[in-house]
């Protein structure tokens, strides 16, 4: 299968230079295994997800940890979480950096086994689908704008030129088999299927819990229960308003996004890019896209994605508010692809108050030139 090289590994490997252990979670199928070969072509490797290797370790992690006693790469290594407490003793007794390299899927097993056993010894590093600078650096980036929207970045789909109707429609399923159900406890997977296709449904909007679990046919508690495992697992991103005591009517519900517009498309029903083109979810989906591109360039640079949105009416608004460095960057993001300037007007107002001049604010939309104007940059889906 062809490698795509990801822009995370001279981070990971960066940091397995300083801390005995390094951690990369992230959703299913974005590559985590792949990379930590690559990063680590020296390693061992094993995967918990062998019942027989998942069995050594559960019955006998002592003999397990005697068999690949460091420079190891332990796959799918929540499937084991009692292993933790015997790697701390491990690690602390070598004190060497590098020792292993754990991947997971499931963030909120593999968080809590880490905050519990290896806090401190351990660097955390997320790694989500492949960014559209990676597709592009490799010559596989779609041409059009709906065919990206609509194919997102998952690896497998571009390595195996898999048409992503064929593809998402299983990957739910084992997110929903093998993931979801454990965290479900009595619940139907059916009906928190049909939430996940809610959530899909308010793609780049402001969340009303209220409502959502109304549709949903469940109570306020369940829903914010079923949103914080889409969270965990990396399927979806709530982001926070921002507010520094600007205004007093800003809204204060989080916005929701998906980690990979194709799978959000696949769950709103869309099969092919003209169908994302004539949806009235595709502005949203465009949106999610810029979202998700941020915050895949921050996480592979290890560092957190902070970004936030501003609204104080609809139109006064800034749909990503990013801080890099102390400093604010005010970004709009229109799926339009002709540049109008009056899409930096429903920045003014956030701009003035947080003191934001023209090089920090831009606009990201569907065209293909990127252009300088005197009120800020104007960016190219293709180059954000």
């Amino acid at each position: 299968m062809k490698y795509i090289p990801r822009e995370a590994v001279g981070k990971i490997q960066q940091l397995a230079g300083k801390f005995p252990v390094v951690s990369v979670t992230g959703p299913r199928q974005s590559g985590k295994s792949t990379i930590a070969k690559h990063a680590f072509p020296s390693y061992g490797y094993v995967s918990l997800e062998d019942p027989n290797m998942r069995m050594f370790a559960l019955e006998d992690p002592v003999g397990f940890l005697g068999t690949y006693p460091g420079e190891v790469v332990i796959d799918e290594a929540q499937r084991a979480p009692e292993l933790f407490s015997y790697l701390q003793s491990r690690v602390d007794e070598s004190g060497s950096p590098g020792q292993y390299v754990l991947s997971g899927s499931q963030n909120f097993l593999l968080s809590n086994a880490i905050s519990q056993s290896l806090a401190g010894r351990v660097a955390v590093m997320h790694l989500l689908p492949l960014s559209r600078h990676e597709l592009h650096e490799d010559g596989l980036l779609p041409g059009r704008l709906d065919d990206w929207l609509l194919t997102g970045g998952y690896p497998r789909i571009h390595q195996q030129e898999i048409d992503p109707a064929d593809f998402f429609p299983s990957y739910i399923e084992t997110y929903l088999e093998r993931d979801a159900r454990a965290q479900l406890a009595n619940a139907s997977l059916t009906d928190f299927q049909r939430f996940l296709r809610l959530c899909a449904g308010r793609v780049g909007q402001l969340l009303d819990i209220g409502n959502l679990s109304t549709e949903a046919g469940v109570d306020s508690r369940t829903a914010k229960r079923w949103l914080s495992i889409l969270q965990a697992s990396f399927i979806v991103f709530l982001v926070q308003p921002y507010y520094r005591n600007f205004n007093k009517r800003l809204v204060k519900r989080p916005k929701l996004y998906f980690c990979d517009t194709g799978l959000a498309c696949s769950l709103l029903g869309l099969r092919t890019a003209e169908s994302v083109a004539l949806s009235p979810f595709r502005g949203g989906l465009f949106e999610n896209m810029a979202f998700a591109e941020h915050v895949k360039r921050a996480y592979a640079q290890g560092r957190p994605a902070d970004v936030w949105f501003w609204q104080e009416t609809v139109t006064n608004e800034v749909d990503l508010v990013i801080e890099d460095d102390g400093s604010l960057r005010a970004v709009e993001v229109k799926s339009g692809a002709t540049f109008d300037r009056k899409w930096f007007s429903s920045m003014k107002v956030f701009t003035e108050l947080a003191d934001v001049d023209e090089r920090g604010r831009a606009v990201v939309y569907g065209g293909d030139a990127d252009l300088k104007t005197s009120q800020g940059d104007v960016i190219s889906w293709r180059n954000w």
